[in-house]
């Protein structure tokens, strides 16, 4: 059994996700962004080994974060599941940024660099079938990366995977996806949403195990997955074309680098 780290979950999928981690006998770290959010994740999943704090629209929280998540590693997985939705776009967070570039694409990315690749043994990337009428936002730099609507962050999720895949896979060993749950009825996703919150679950967990049935048992499927693919309903899927080019892999990394300090190891 292993331990993993998922992020905003004190409720919703990411509370789902680690009950379902525990029910199998996986150790489990939470995340939530203040101390009522920790009691809340706390009360959701009673049988995880501890819950971090810090508001990922804090660059220096999301750094202290990284720092006190790699202590308690090295982790099967961390799941970067937590977000904002439209609306956050030109609401500022703690570091002045717009909350939702820096919750959506930049804290992943702060946290994936500094962690590093010896304490963390693969990363899930929560996407959504929306990334596909994203764009980049690299052709102006960092300003123009900050200015992302949520289908662009999202497109960056997608991007961030193949990113590291590529950077850290062949020589660390590091595996990196994307996963699309699809729209469930969440708080972010509403009471409307027509998806199956169980099968966006066990995407989650099939994916950060890397295909390893329920019981534990049998062959993980990982050895046929593409490096950095992107997953839905316990199935790979082609995502939008823009995030397999290397060169927009690595100006996604170098934007992200320059606006938070944090640098990816070789």
């Amino acid at each position: 059994m292993g331990r993993f780290f998922i992020t905003g979950s004190s409720d919703g999928l990411g509370a789902r996700t680690a009950n379902k981690l525990i029910s199998q006998g996986h150790g489990v770290v939470l995340h939530a962004r203040n101390a009522q959010r920790a009691e809340d994740a706390r009360k959701a999943c009673p049988g995880a080994d501890t819950v971090l704090i810090a508001d990922l629209s804090s660059i220096e929280e999301t750094k202290q974060l990284a720092k006190e998540a790699s202590e308690l590693g090295p982790y099967e997985a961390v799941i970067h599941n937590a977000g904002v939705y439209t609306g956050m776009e030109t609401v500022p967070g703690k570091s002045g940024l717009p909350t939702l570039f820096t919750v959506n694409t930049l804290a992943p990315y702060i946290l994936t660099a500094l962690m590093g690749p010896d304490a963390q043994k693969r990363l899930v990337f929560v996407s959504s079938g929306l990334h596909v009428g994203g764009q980049p936002r690299l052709s102006g730099g960092a300003e123009d990366i900050k200015t992302s609507g949520y289908g662009d962050s999202k497109l960056h999720n997608v991007i961030l995977a193949k990113a590291f895949a590529r950077v850290w896979g062949e020589s660390k060993g590091t595996r990196a996806y994307s996963v699309h749950p699809g729209w469930v009825p969440t708080k972010m996703g509403g009471a409307n949403a027509t998806g199956d919150m169980d099968l966006a679950v066990d995407t989650f967990v099939w994916v950060a195990t890397g295909g390893q049935t329920d019981d534990g048992k049998g062959e993980k499927e990982e050895e046929r997955w593409t490096p950095g693919g992107y997953f839905t309903a316990l199935k790979e899927e082609e995502p939008s074309n823009i995030a397999s080019d290397p060169a927009v892999q690595d100006g996604l990394l170098a934007v992200l680098e320059t606006i938070s300090g944090a640098k990816v190891s070789a």
